[in-house]
């Protein structure tokens, strides 16, 4: 292998493609990445503001509360790019 090469990986529907890099993302990949990403920041912010509830502490500010909003939007985001990756996948496979 050269030292410039990355590994590639046969698959059962045609050649072997780049598994690593830009050139192995299929569509979809980076919406599923930054809504994963969106949803645990959302998801630690829930638990945030929960916290003084049951703690009895003083109310966070309001961009505790906004930030909270993130995590159905991740979430949304992820499911956008889960979509669209079937999608392609199904596009690019001939009916038999």
């Amino acid at each position: 292998m050269n030292a410039g090469s990355s590994p590639a990986r046969a698959s059962a529907d045609g050649p072997a493609r780049q598994t690593s890099g830009a050139a192995g993302r299929r569509p979809g990949d980076r919406l599923v990445a930054v809504g994963g990403v969106l949803f645990a920041v959302g998801a630690v912010a829930c638990l945030v503001t929960v916290a003084p509830l049951l703690l009895g502490a003083d109310r966070l500010p309001l961009a505790a509360y906004l930030l909270a909003l993130l995590a159905p939007l991740g979430f949304g985001l992820a499911l956008a790019g889960v979509l669209v990756s079937a999608r392609a996948r199904r596009v690019r496979r001939p009916r038999a």
